[in-house]
Formats: structure tokens, sequence, C-alpha cells
């Protein structure tokens, strides 16, 4: 695997630039530019976001915890400011994720112990990061996300299904009118998104060919054990309890359209005695509609 810090200019943070006020790095990683923001000293906190979302979900955050920890945000590839490849250059799969995770977390050099932060995606991403680095997790702080298969009583969501398998409806929906980032700014949120906050959270989608993660996230999602990613999944859910209990804290908006409570309430089957909160006038993006509660919450949970 070939690697190298580079040095270069966001695309563009025009309309929204005053809520993104940060400096861009970025890692080349077998010839693909991940990008990520890298701010303040002190214990590293690992931002992992999910689909479709990008670091810019992370931004109340970053400047919240930037005072007193090193906080770092990446763009998976195809996301944010990160390079978009075809999926015949780039294998859009949860095992690139977590390779490109690993790749990042070996170039920064850490000599600290990690705290990860974790939504959606990025919750499976992180998770099979840390179970296989168990000694080098200091906290994790899970919102609104999967570290298992479908809960028992939960079944795939159509909208989600129709993505997955019928291409004729995927390709132009997704790629085409976007439909999957743009009804998440609705469906996400329980308060209403100025303008701005919903150009920004778009903004790195907006051509056919940005929109080909958004895509491939879906498609990716393990349902059968044909599925390619299903082995690392069932990886992750029968080591979950490697963790430490006291490590973790979970975060929940109660009206998630996809990731409600009864995926928070399998997490603490497993992990009863762990710090939970759960926001009952919150959804699927958390830290949008709750971002003083939670950055508070975070950060006296890492300070402990």
């Amino acid at each position: 695997m070939v690697e190298r810090l580079i040095n270069k200019k966001l695309t563009s943070t025009k309309g929204f630039e005053n809520l993104y006020p940060f400096n861009s790095s970025y890692l080349n990683i077998n010839g693909h530019d991940l990008h990520y923001i890298d701010e303040g000293k002190g214990k590293p906190v690992i931002m992992v976001h999910g689909n479709p979302t990008w670091s810019f979900y992370y931004r109340h955050l970053i400047s919240s915890l930037s005072k007193n920890f090193r906080a770092i945000a990446l763009d998976h590839i195809g996301c944010g400011f990160s390079d978009k490849p075809g999926p015949k250059i780039y294998n859009y799969t949860l095992e690139s994720r977590i390779n490109d995770l690993d790749s990042l977390i070996e170039s920064l050099n850490l000599d600290k112990k990690i705290s990860l932060v974790l939504h959606d995606w990025g919750g499976m991403i992180g998770l099979a990061w840390a179970i296989d680095h168990p000694d080098r997790i200091d906290k994790i702080i899970i919102t609104n996300t999967s570290g298992f298969f479908l809960p028992e009583k939960k079944q795939f969501p159509f909208l989600l299904r129709l993505i997955k398998y019928i291409r004729i409806f995927a390709v132009p929906a997704v790629l085409g009118l976007n439909v999957f980032a743009k009804g998440a700014l609705y469906l996400g949120c329980e308060t209403k998104l100025p303008g701005k906050v919903k150009k920004g959270l778009i903004e790195p989608y907006n051509s056919w060919k940005n929109r080909i993660a958004t895509l491939k996230f879906v498609q990716d999602i393990p349902i059968s054990e044909k599925d390619q990613s299903f082995n690392i999944v069932d990886h992750v859910d029968k080591n979950l309890k490697k963790l430490d209990e006291s490590s973790l804290m979970f975060l929940w908006g109660a009206r998630d359209f996809v990731f409600d409570l009864e995926f928070l309430n399998e997490f603490r089957r497993r992990f009863p005695r762990a710090a939970t909160h759960v926001f009952h006038d919150a959804g699927h993006y958390l830290f949008e509609d709750k971002p003083e509660e939670t950055s508070h919450l975070i950060d006296a949970f890492l300070n402990k």
C-alpha cells in the first residue's frame, strides 16, 4: 500500500464556509486522496461518518473538542472532499473503508490511545477497527448505528431494499436525482435545517459521478451470506464483547427512521452498564438536532 501526505485546497466551501472553518489535510492511499480535518492538540478523537454525510456533519463537535483534544474527522473515499473514483478503480466495500481508516490512523503516528465517535456506517467501520485493536482504544461514543446484523424485530427498510436490489430504480433515483442525500435532510432531522446547513451536507454530492459512494454504501449492506461484507459484519457481531463496557457511551436520537431504538436496545442488551443518553425529540442526524447537548456529554465523557 502506497501512502503519502499531501496538501491541497478544498474543492469548494462557497455558501457554507463560515460553518466549516477548518484547515484541510489529505492522505493519498493507493492513488486516491482521502480528506480529513485535524484540529487541536491532546488525546486524539477520531470521528467516522456514515452515508450520506461527511466530516461537515461533525463540525460542531470538531469546534468543541479541538479546545482540549486533537479532533480528527475523515471523509471516506467517494465522500466529502475526498476523491470520488469510479467503482472499477476503487472497491466501495466495508473492507476498503476499514483499511482506509487504518491507513489514516497509522499515518498520524499517534502515541496516545484513541477515542472514536461513530455514526451510521461509521459505526460498523469504526467498531470493526476497534475490536481488532482493543489495546489502542480509550473510549467510543456510539450514535445511531449498528455493530451487528438486523435485530430480530427489524426488517430491512423497503426503500433501502429498492436501492440495494433494483438497479433500474437505484441508478436514476440515487445517482441521477440524489434522492437519498436530499431525502435525509428532511427524514434525518426533527429540527428544520437552515439553508446553508442543507447545502453543506449535500454539496459534495453535486453530480451523478460524485454520488457513487452514496449508492455503493447501500448496496454493500450485508443481508445474506452472499453479500460481500457479510463475514466482516459477522466478525464484528461476534466480537463486540471484546470492548470494555466502561469505555462506551451511547447517544441516540429516538426518532431515527432507520437506526431506531431497537438498535439501541440490542447494544444495551450487550452492554447494560454503559453510559446511555436518549434524545426523544431527535432523529438520525443527532448532531444537527442536539449539537450543544451532545458536545457537552462527549466532552465530559472523554474527560472522565
